[in-house]
């Protein structure tokens, strides 16, 4: 019979090790977010990307701040013939409400990214319907459209925002692959981020005002397209009934 003699000291260190790393996870944001989740099932997630057999994928722009770089992103999308997804935020609404109109009229969905930009997770239930219907409304006297989607700012959420967002009747939506465009490292760090990361149904994020992405956008696309995927607004990517999704964010199919 063999005895094993555990030191005391290592087993507390790797406690506090494990304990630390957990929190510094579970505070890191989105893989945070992801990580409570498999441990608190009560936990309600956003929609990050959709189990799909099909070779489908999403591209998405956040916009709250400059509208440098918008007229060349419509082109180069209509170039590829591609239709993507923008979220805006209200006061970026308020500021370039010629470039909300062209967004729309150039094919792309306009969406809901809140009114004043806050960590949507500190709001009220009202306060949060606030920041969903003033912006929801803007867009709507500009484009003809009400939104059905919205981006929480930062990727910041609880129950009670996704709750509320669906009593509003918006899809919450973050995204699987996130490109670091704000980082400003160069075109192709963005490049191979987001074509080395992506799958079927993934959504990918970007900022409109990127620095460099009228440089990287064009790289991205073809490479996407030469790998054979099909980019889609994500209104057509996501499932709108019978689905559920998982502790990932993955969204999926309800079995029968």
């Amino acid at each position: 019979m063999r005895i094993f003699v555990i030191n005391k000291k290592i087993v507390l260190s790797f406690i506090v090790v494990v304990l630390f790393t957990g929190a510094l996870l579970i505070h890191s944001g989105e893989f945070g977010n992801k990580l409570l989740a498999v441990f608190n099932r009560d936990k309600i997630l956003p929609i990050y990307c959709v189990d799909t057999e099909e070779k489908k994928i999403a591209i998405s722009f956040d916009a709250a701040w400059g509208d440098q770089y918008t007229d060349g992103i419509l082109d180069i999308l209509d170039k590829y013939n591609v239709k993507t997804t923008f979220f805006l935020v209200g006061f970026w609404v308020d500021k370039y409400p010629d470039a909300v109109k062209k967004i729309s009229e150039r094919g792309h969905e306009v969406e809901n990214h809140s009114t004043t930009h806050p960590h949507m997770s500190k709001l009220s239930e009202d306060q949060i319907a606030t920041e969903l219907n003033t912006t929801g409304d803007k867009i709507g006297k500009i484009t003809g459209k009400k939104p059905t989607l919205f981006r929480p700012p930062f990727g910041d959420y609880n129950n009670r925002l996704i709750e509320t967002a669906k009593n509003n009747d918006y899809y919450t939506i973050q995204w699987d692959v996130d490109s670091l465009d704000w980082k400003e490292l160069g075109a192709q760090p963005v490049v191979d981020r987001v074509t080395r990361n992506v799958k079927k149904g993934s959504i990918v994020l970007f900022h409109n005002n990127a620095k460099y992405v009228l440089e990287y956008l064009p790289l991205v696309i073809e490479r996407l397209q030469k790998q054979g995927y099909e980019i889609v607004p994500i209104s057509q990517l996501i499932m709108k009934e019978d689905y559920y999704i998982d502790h990932t964010g993955m969204q999926k199919k309800m079995p029968k």
